[in-house]
C-alpha cells in the first residue's frame, strides 16, 4: 500500500456573501476531488491542540503525525534544519521575514503592508540580506539567507522568554501593538533595517516594476533545535516531503525523510504544480512508502486576501495534481491511499490563520466507500459526524497503524 498525504496549505475557509454564501472550497471547480469525495471517508480533524498558536509549524507537525505539545520547539528551527543552519542547544533561532510597510509616518505608526513583500525572489532576498549582514552581524547574532522572504535569525545564548507577533497577524495594522518584548535588539534592528533596505537598489528597481519593496524585516517564531522521532520508527513507513517552503522539509528532515527539490516550485500560485506531482509519482516509483505532498498557493492568496486568485489555485491542484496523480497511480494498479485536506484555515476575510477543525478526505484504491455527499468541503464533511481531536490519531488511522 502507497500512501499521498495532498495537503493544500490554508484552504479552509468561512463562507462569503459575494459566493451566494459558500466558501472557496464550494464554490470551486473541482470536479476530481468532488468525484472523489462520493466513495472516500469524509470527516473533520483538529489539528491545532487547545492552547497553541495556528501556525502552519504546528498544524503540520500535527498532520504528518507527531504531538505538537509534546514536539513542538518553534517553528523558525524547524525551516533551519532544511537550510543546514548548525544549532547549538542554547541557540535560539528565528524567522526574519522581509517585509513592506508604510514610509511616510513615524516608525512605530508605518502600517503592515505585506508579510512577502510580493513574495520576493530568493536572489533578491539574498543580496537585501548581504546588506543586513554586513551592518547587523555581531558576536552573537546572525543572519542566514532562506527560501524568498523566508529568511533566518540565530541568537546565540538567547533566551525563549519573548513576546513576537507573526507579520501576517496583523496585515494592514500599524506596527505600535506589536513592538516586540523580550529582547531590545529585536526592535532595534528591525529600525535600523528600514534605514539599510528602504533605498536599497534592489527595492528602487522593485518599485519602478510595480513591486512592493522589500523595506524592512520583521523577527518571529522563535524557537530551539528540534528533535523528533524517526517518522519509519513511529509508522513503518520510509516517507519524503516535497514542498516549496522550508518549514515543511526541515520537518521532514527532522523526522528521517528526505526532502524533494522541485525545480520551479515557489510555494505561490506560479509554482510548478505539474513537476510537484511528478515529483509525487517518482518517489512511489523509487520504493518510498509515504509522501507529504504540500501546495501552499492557497495559503499564500488568503494572506494576500486574493479571493479570486485563493479559488484559482484550488481549481489548479484539482486539475494538475490530484486528477493526474489518480490517473497515473489507477494505471499501475498498486493499492494506494490518498488524503487530501488543508492543514488550518486560513479565511482571506481575516488573512490570517484560525484553529477551527479542518476537512478531511480519505480515498482507498482497494475499498470505495459511499459517503452519501456530492463533494468535499467544509460543511460536507463535518456533516458526517466524524470527528478526530488530534492530527496524530488521524495519521495513524490513515497508514492503518
Amino acid at each position: 500500500m502507497k500512501y499521498i498525504v495532498v495537503l493544500i496549505d490554508g484552504m479552509a475557509d468561512e463562507s462569503i456573501a459575494s459566493l451566494d454564501n459558500k466558501t472557496p472550497l464550494e464554490f470551486a471547480n473541482i470536479n476530481t476531488i468532488d468525484e472523489l469525495a462520493k466513495v472516500s471517508e469524509l470527516g473533520m480533524v483538529h489539528t491545532i491542540p487547545e492552547g497553541m498558536a495556528p501556525g502552519s509549524d504546528v498544524a503540520n507537525l500535527s498532520i504528518m503525525g507527531y504531538a505538537p505539545d509534546k514536539y513542538h520547539t518553534g517553528r523558525s528551527p524547524l525551516e533551519a534544519a532544511n537550510i543546514g543552519i548548525p544549532m547549538k542547544p542554547d541557540d535560539i533561532i528565528f524567522r526574519c521575514n522581509l517585509v513592506t510597510v508604510s514610509e511616510d509616518m513615524p516608525f512605530e505608526n508605518k502600517v503592515m503592508v505585506d508579510h512577502s513583500a510580493s513574495d520576493i525572489t530568493s536572489e533578491e532576498a539574498r543580496q537585501l540580506m548581504d546588506a543586513l549582514r554586513e551592518a547587523l552581524n555581531d558576536d552573537s547574532k546572525k543572519f542566514f539567507d532562506g527560501t524568498s522572504y523566508r529568511n533566518i535569525v540565530v541568537w546565540e545564548n538567547g533566551t525563549l522568554d519573548l513576546k513576537l507577533q507573526p507579520p501576517h497577524d496583523f496585515l494592514e495594522q500599524t506596527l505600535e501593538k506589536y513592538i516586540p518584548v523580550g529582547a531590545e535588539w529585536i526592535w532595534a534592528f528591525e529600525k535600523k533595517s528600514f534605514e539599510i533596505l528602504n533605498h536599497h537598489p534592489i527595492n528602487e528597481d522593485r518599485r519602478k516594476r510595480g513591486l512592493n519593496p522589500a523595506n524592512m524585516i520583521w523577527i518571529w517564531g522563535e524557537g530551539k533545535k528540534p528533535k523528533l522521532d524517526l517518522f519509519e520508527d513511529l509508522y513503518g513507513l520510509k516517507g519524503v516531503t516535497i514542498s516549496a517552503v522550508d518549514l515543511i522539509k526541515g520537518i521532514g528532515r527532522c523526522a528521517g525523510m528526505e526532502a524533494i527539490h522541485v525545480e520551479g516550485a515557489t510555494g505561490t500560485l506560479h509554482t510548478n504544480f505539474k513537476g510537484k506531482a511528478d515529483a509525487c509519482l517518482k518517489a512511489l516509483e523509487d520504493g518510498n512508502d509515504y509522501v507529504y505532498l504540500h501546495l501552499e498557493a492557497p495559503d499564500e492568496c488568503s494572506h494576500q486576501g486574493n479571493l479570486d486568485e485563493k479559488i484559482e489555485s484550488i481549481e489548479i491542484i484539482d486539475e494538475v495534481v490530484v486528477k493526474y496523480l489518480k490517473q497515473a497511480l489507477d494505471q499501475k494498479n498498486e493499492p494506494y491511499r490518498m488524503m487530501i485536506l488543508p492543514d488550518h484555515p486560513t479565511p482571506v476575510r481575516t488573512r490570517t490563520h484560525t484553529s477551527n477543525p479542518v476537512p478531511y478526505l480519505i480515498y482507498d484504491s482497494e475499498h470505495l466507500k459511499e459517503s452519501g455527499k456530492d463533494g468535499y468541503d467544509e460543511k460536507s464533511c463535518e456533516s458526517t459526524g466524524i470527528t478526530f481531536s488530534t492530527g496524530p490519531e488521524l495519521t495513524a488511522y490513515f497508514v492503518q497503524k
